[in-house]
Order: structure tokens, then C-alpha cells, then sequence
């Protein structure tokens, strides 16, 4: 799951040396909360216009994870 967020992220921006992602341990419920950090120039372009980009990783993101039974939410830093 982290290397598919990574491969969505650095298709996206410009400088895809800075993108970095982090995991969080499971909660209670058993999702794991991703991290998405890239360079302060690159946020427009993974948020995208009132924020289509973002809404579709989440999504694209959730689809992986049903595939595996897993439960993952995205967060970008």
C-alpha cells in the first residue's frame, strides 16, 4: 500500500525526490492512517482544484485496501 502511494504521488508532482510517505500502526478498528509528505510547492498539485486530486487517491487507496480486506485513510502532510 505505501508503494502505491508513493507511485500515485510522484506521477503527480514535480520534484519526486521530497515525496515521502509514512505509516501509522493500526488503530483500535484496524485502519492504518498513511502519510503523504511532499515539497511545500507540490501541495496544489496533489490537493488539486477544491481538492478532486486528494478525494481520488483517497479512493483509489480504499479500493486497494478492500482488495486485501485492509482499512487504510490517507492523510497528506
Amino acid at each position: 500500500m505505501k508503494e502505491l502511494l508513493t507511485a500515485i504521488a510522484r506521477g503527480l508532482v514535480e520534484d519526486p525526490d521530497a515525496v515521502s510517505v509514512t505509516a501509522d500502526e493500526p488503530d483500535e478498528e484496524g485502519a492504518v492512517v498513511y502519510h503523504l509528505h511532499v515539497a511545500e510547492s507540490d501541495m496544489g498539485r496533489v490537493i488539486g482544484k477544491q481538492g478532486r486530486i486528494a478525494k481520488a487517491i483517497r479512493v483509489v487507496m480504499r479500493a486497494a485496501a478492500t482488495r486485501t480486506n485492509d482499512k487504510v485513510s490517507v492523510e497528506i502532510d
